[in-house]
């Protein structure tokens, strides 16, 4: 029976990206599953001062930079933290202090570029092997994203499908969330999440064989705990308090169809496993920061999960 690979919330991170690609051949799996949050944080500006020099901070870390090579290292070491580099100069940085609103264009530029180099990757790394790779955004990713995943040949994008996983399982997913503090792109109210999910579930042949491979975590399942904000959005006690985050309406729809799996993440903290009836819920949680990335390995039986493990790496 099919063997999944499934991972999460890697954030513009390139070496998680690679792993991720890498990660089929080396655990012997059939089918891939990125589960959304593709996109990074933050643009790292590296200014150039002369011909040789260039100035940059990396987390409140100032750097002055000596050569080509030095400039090169840098921006691995930025992308592998999930962050865009972007060469420029003091009179492009003083241009974007006065029009905030063209920052916003230099991000999805980079944005895009970096997942041009991903389908790339994955294309070279995927074309001569019988691995299928499916790529669901999350809500922190913006709808351009969609249309650089649509482009690869061997990366399908899975919002709002119904998929044949093998002759018994089948996959819909999605990577819409319910509302955040944070206002990201793609949230919306429980009562649309709702209708969301059924126009999904009505495709099934059989839900109870199905796996639903949706972004954010069911409520109170313990993978959706997060630290508890204040009205300033900070943590309350530390971060020692947290509470249930996740989607109601999902809750509801495992409750009453039971299928197979659920495929989470969203809440990176909160990294495990759990059962809902039948079905296992399943979070692998996210170190992307660290270059690490956390995933779960499941062996689909025919109406059974044969066995799971989580991964990291």
């Amino acid at each position: 029976m099919t063997k999944v690979f499934f991972a999460t919330d890697i954030h513009g991170s390139d070496i998680c990206w690679k792993k991720f690609i890498n990660a089929g051949k080396f655990y012997q799996a059939d089918v891939l599953v990125l589960g959304g949050d593709m996109t990074g944080k933050a643009i790292v500006p590296i200014v150039r001062l002369d011909e040789h020099s260039h100035r940059a901070s990396l987390l409140e870390q100032p750097f002055e930079l000596h050569s080509e090579e030095q400039v090169r290292d840098f921006e691995k070491r930025v992308r592998s933290r999930g962050y865009y580099p972007y060469r420029t100069t003091p009179e492009e940085i003083a241009e974007l202090d006065q029009n905030p609103e063209k920052v916003d264009d230099v991000f999805q530029a980079e944005v895009i570029k970096t997942l041009e180099q991903w389908v790339d990757f994955a294309e070279t790394k995927l074309k001569d092997s019988d691995i299928r790779c499916y790529v669901c955004p999350g809500n922190d990713d913006m709808p351009i994203v969609d249309e650089a995943v649509r482009s690869s040949g061997c990366i399908h994008l899975a919002e709002g499908e119904v998929i044949d996983l093998d002759g018994h399982h089948q996959m819909i997913s999605s990577g819409w969330s319910n509302i955040t503090p944070w206002h990201t792109y793609r949230e919306e109210s429980e009562d649309a999440l709702r209708e969301r999910y059924a126009a999904m579930i009505m495709g099934l042949r059989e839900p109870r064989l199905s796996i639903f491979n949706i972004h954010v975590p069911p409520f109170g399942s313990l993978l959706d705990d997060a630290p508890e904000l204040d009205e300033n959005l900070r943590p309350k006690y530390a971060g020692n308090a947290v509470h249930p985050v996740g989607s109601r309406s999902l809750r509801q729809a495992i409750e009453k169809h039971q299928p197979l799996l659920g495929l989470h993440g969203h809440i990176h903290e909160s990294r495990g496993a759990t059962r809902i009836g039948r079905t296992l819920c399943i979070n692998p949680g996210s170190m992307y920061e660290q270059g690490g990335l956390l995933g779960a390995l499941i062996q689909l039986g025919r109406d059974k999960i044969e066995s799971y493990v989580l991964t990291s790496g």
